[in-house]
Parts: structure tokens; C-alpha cells; sequence
């Protein structure tokens, strides 16, 4: 099908780093309301440059249009898009109010049309392998989930000489003025509420820590830059997520059941290594000693930490093993090269990808209207829950609903593959003797 972009920033050209494995998606156009920057970026990629936003809405050839713009801007962009008869795709939020969410989605239906969108994590290797233990039982009943998402104190990270391959400077002010829980926490929810289901009700805190982020100024100038949301489910589990642009980077995913561990690095990586401990007397006992817990190979001998999966690898799992954008300098080549194996490796176009998949195959999106809405309005409760905090039950819910057939479906089974190592299984009765004395 074919798309064509709204906002061509700093994001558009992480969008642009798997367009090469997309053979499913041809590029029309773009346009940004930064002129200059529309240009550069149309040179750059081979794309055409509509004049205004209304021009590109009546191409005919447009199928889907993609909204990157800042986050103020979604709402009446997709709204704009929708009555012009155009399949949207729009960055997260969605929208900024739950009742402007509702609309755009009961606009779509009315025209047929479908609307969703980012985060697109959900469909990465590593959630894809997490969903499938769990499902197979490697962890016995999930009861907790904790997820992290500090993104480093970022007012000491030099953003302002941020620049994406096509020179975009990275949006500093609008990051800090919107709040990293606006901009992050959808990654991290996504995956939960799509695993477990529905949240019934939200216990959130949110503070802005550093006074003096940037020297430029900001509107406002108090948004939370931490946040934290407790969460439980319609199913009985429990989750707590911690946003910040405070603490030093952490992007971990846990998924703690009766009888053990699912571990992955970061959402941001989408073939993060998955790590399943299914806990043992050995192992629990052994998180004891202080070296076991600091010594990964030690750890490993004992069971701690656990094993390392095999990743479900999908449809699109190339796409992050390689980097063709564009034309790319010998020095973007190698900086890809470490980005992909150290830092983070996302592919923002699988969420069209299975956005037009559905729709060529004639069935319903993998994430319902409902569902999107469940979780931008989580976002929103727990973005604006202020430093007296506040405990609330979400006006939105969803059916639970299957991952992708390819993951439901998947031959391997992880918990009938799990061995406990052989030391675990050696000092089982070692350790028994030493809890007990």
C-alpha cells in the first residue's frame, strides 16, 4: 500500500532506517510545515515534497497517511486525515484526551477506515518470546510485572548536539516540555495490557525533580520528569512502571509468576535477549551471597539470572539486522552498526507493516480501537497524576485478545525445553540443609 508521511523530524529517520525491508509500503511523499526540512529530506531519500498537508490528503494515491508530528498536533492532524478518507497511522499518544481519542476512533469506523497506532514493540522478537513462555507456562501463574524506563538524566547528556543522519536536531524542548511519561510509558504498557488484559485501576505519582533542565526556555516548565503507576488487572496481577529522564538508563522487563522469571534488557531493543529462571531452591537460596548475585558467571553456575531463550524470530526480524537508509556516510554505517548491537535496534515500521497486512487480508487490526484506548488513557492518568499522587479507575477496557498466529502458534514449547543446570540440580539438597540450620 501507499503512504505518505506528516512530519519529517528527528523521528523520521529512525523510521527510515527499515524501509528497505518494507517491500510492502511504497513512500508517496512527505511534508512537514518546516519547509527547508521537508526538502532535505525528500533530497536525501528520493521522496516527493507536497506543498501543504491539504495537497498530499487529495493525492489519490495515498492509502495511509502517517502522523509524526509533535504530540499537541496528532489529534487534528489524524482527525483531518480521517475526513479526507485516508487510513492513519499515528505516533504515540494518540491524543492528549480521552474523550479526542474516542472520537477519532468512532470517525474511522463511521468511514470505514482504520486508525492505529505506535508503539509497535509489541511485535518485536523479544516481547514476541516473552508472550509465547508465558503462554507455554515457564513462569506458572504471572503475578507481578515490573518495568523500567529511566532514559538517563537527560539535561546532562549534551541533546542540544543531537542530530539524526538527515541533520533533524533531536527535540529537546518539546521531550521536556511533554514529559518522558508522555513520550515512553506506551512502550512499556503496550506489551503489558496486550500479555495480561485490562487495568481496573491506577495508584500513579508523577514530579518534575530537575529544576534546570536547559537553558532555553520552557512551556510549561514543571512537567513530571518521573513518574511512577501501579497497576492492576482485571485478572488479578500487578504491575508497577517507573518513567524518568532522572536516573541512569534501566529499560528492563520483568515478568515474575508463581514459579519464576521472564528477564529482557529493553523494550527500545527489539532482539534484546530473553532470560528465563524458573526458581529453584538453589537459585533463590544462592541470591543469598553476595558474590553469586554480582558475579554473572558465578550467578549462571547457580541457576540466578537464569537462561538465555532462543528469540521467535517474525516476518520482519531482519529488518534490524541491517542498515541501508538512505545514503548513508562511512561514519552513520559504523555508528549503526554499534547502535544496533549495544544501544537499541527498533524497527517503526513493522506497525504499518501489520497495519497493512490486516487490511489486505481483510480482518480486524492486531490492536483494537478499545485496546489503544485502554492504554492512552493510562498514559494520561498516569502522566498528569501530580506529586500528591492519585488512585483512579480507568473509563476504558478492552477485550483480551491472542498474539499474532505466528507467535500463538509457534512449535516451541520454552517451559518443555528448560533444564536447570547441573550444578542447581547437584546442590539441591545442599541447600535445603543450609535453609534449614
Amino acid at each position: 500500500m501507499k503512504i505518505a508521511f506528516v512530519g519529517v523530524g528527528f523521528v523520521f529517520d529512525i523510521y527510515m532506517r527499515t524501509k528497505w525491508a518494507h517491500e510492502e509500503m511504497e513512500v508517496c511523499g512527505v511534508f512537514d510545515i518546516n519547509r527547508a526540512r521537508a526538502e532535505t529530506v525528500g533530497k536525501h531519500y528520493g521522496f516527493h515534497v507536497y506543498p501543504d498537508y491539504e495537497t498530499l490528503l487529495a493525492d489519490p494515491a495515498v492509502d495511509i497517511v502517517v502522523n509524526l508530528t509533535n504530540i499537541d498536533a496528532h489529534y487534528g492532524v489524524t482527525k483531518q486525515a480521517l475526513e479526507a478518507g485516508k487510513h492513519v497511522y499515528s505516533e504515540k499518544p494518540l491524543a492528549t484526551q480521552v474523550e479526542h481519542a474516542r472520537e477519532l476512533f468512532a470517525l474511522a469506523e463511521s468511514k470505514g477506515l482504520v486508525f492505529t497506532s505506535a508503539p509497535c514493540n509489541v511485535f518485536s522478537d523479544a516481547v514476541s518470546t516473552m508472550w509465547k513462555a508465558v503462554r507455554d507456562g515457564v513462569v506458572g501463574k504471572p503475578v507481578l510485572v515490573y518495568a523500567e524506563l529511566d532514559d538517563n538524566p537527560v539535561h546532562l547528556m549534551r541533546t542540544e548536539d543531537v542530530r539524526s543522519p538527515t541533520g533533524a536536531p533531536w527535540p529537546y524542548v518539546e521531550e521536556f516540555e511533554q514529559g518522558c511519561t508522555f513520550e515512553h510509558v506506551g512502550y512499556h504498557l503496550v506489551w503489558i495490557c496486550a500479555m495480561f488484559g485490562p487495568v481496573t485501576s491506577v495508584t500513579a505519582f508523577s514530579k518534575a525533580l530537575i529544576e534546570h533542565k536547559t537553558d532555553a526556555p520552557l512551556s510549561p516548565a514543571d512537567t513530571p520528569d518521573y513518574s511512577v503507576g501501579c497497576l492492576h488487572f482485571a485478572n488479578g496481577m500487578a504491575a508497577r512502571i517507573t518513567c524518568s529522564i532522572v536516573a541512569p538508563r534501566d529499560h528492563r522487563l520483568r515478568i515474575i509468576g508463581e514459579e519464576g522469571e521472564l528477564m529482557a534488557d529493553s523494550y527500545r531493543h527489539f532482539q534484546s535477549p530473553v532470560f528465563l529462571e524458573r526458581f529453584s531452591t538453589v537459585s533463590l537460596n544462592a541470591r543469598k551471597f553476595y558474590s553469586i548475585r554480582t558475579q554473572p558467571l558465578l550467578a549462571r553456575l547457580f541457576g540466578v539470572g537464569g537462561q538465555k531463550l532462543p528469540l521467535l524470530r517474525q516476518w520482519k526480524s531482519h529488518a534490524v539486522e541491517a542498515d541501508r537508509a538512505g545514503k548513508s556516510s562511512l561514519k552513520h554505517k559504523i555508528l549503526g552498526a554499534i547502535r544496533r548491537r549495544e544501544i537499541y535496534a527498533q524497527d517503526k515500521l513493522l506497525g504499518i507493516a501489520e497495519m497493512i497486512r490486516a487490511i489486505e487480508a481483510g480482518k480486524p487490526q492486531p490492536l483494537s480501537p478499545d485496546f489503544l484506548m485502554h492504554v492512552n488513557e493510562l498514559t494520561l492518568l498516569i502522566q498528569r497524576a501530580g506529586p500528591d499522587g492519585f488512585h483512579a479507575k480507568p473509563t476504558t477496557t478492552f477485550t483480551p485478545f491472542d498474539p499474532l498466529p505466528a507467535v500463538a502458534n509457534a512449535p516451541r514449547n520454552y517451559k518443555a525445553s528448560y533444564k536447570p543446570t547441573f550444578l542447581e540440580r547437584a546442590l539441591d539438597r545442599l541447600f535445603q540443609g543450609i535453609n534449614k540450620s
